[in-house]
């Protein structure tokens, strides 16, 4: 089953009908470069889970843990509201093998951001210990917007712009690309948004960051 039936199933069974967009992490644009944005994001909660698996298959098996546990799956039985967007990061896990002490790529992390009403301390406890909950950090992302499929190829193609963009702008990168998809799965491909966040280590961007503000300042 691809992630398409995967997620109108899941969501119509859950009875859930209305736009997924009803809430997402606060930004602030600090600069903009030609293909893509820089954004410091406020802290905000997660409810995420690690799935080994191909990129499609970690997709449909994170979301329907993470919409379980949205739904009532979680200690009291309480619902919580959908938000934007559904993230997902592929991940290394060390292999147990002794004489390996390799990684595996195979493994992605899927989140769902938490509404801002929510703290870490009202959150419900997740019934499924795969779910945990967890304070994401303040942090700059470089970002690139672009509509469309969900496609594999579609999301390498634009990941190699981002990439491309922070070489030519100077940036210097840090972890794993994170793939946000905003639009449920019956949303027309055309006007689906989608997004790649790269985040940026603070420490080696300064001076692009410190002209960011400074034209931030400007604009106000």
């Amino acid at each position: 089953m691809n992630l398409f039936r995967t997620l109108t199933a899941c969501l119509l069974l859950l009875g859930w009908t209305s736009a997924m967009a009803i809430d997402e992490p606060r930004y602030t644009v600090v600069r903009v470069y030609d293909s893509f944005e820089l954004r410091r994001y406020e802290p905000y909660l997660v409810a995420e889970t690690t799935v080994s698996a191909n990129a499609e298959e970690a997709g449909n098996q994170g979301f329907r843990a993470l919409a379980g546990y949205i739904f009532g799956a979680n200690k009291g039985s309480r619902k919580i509201d959908m938000t934007a967007p559904v993230a997902q990061v592929p991940i290394k896990i060390a292999m147990t093998s002794p004489v390996t002490q390799s990684a595996s790529a195979n493994a992605h992390l899927i989140q769902f951001a938490m509404p801002k009403e929510w703290t870490l301390e009202s959150l419900p406890e997740p019934i499924d210990p795969k779910v945990t909950l967890r304070t994401m950090p303040a942090r700059i992302l470089a970002v690139l917007a672009y509509s469309g499929t969900w496609s594999q190829n579609r999301y390498e193609s634009h990941l190699k712009k981002l990439q491309d963009g922070l070489k030519q702008a100077g940036l210097a990168p840090q972890g794993e690309p994170v793939w946000a998809r905003f639009d449920p799965p019956w949303t027309p491909w055309f006007l689906r948004r989608n997004e790649i966040w790269i985040e940026l280590d603070p420490s080696r961007n300064t001076s692009a960051l410190a002209a960011g503000h400074a034209l931030q300042s400007l604009a106000h």
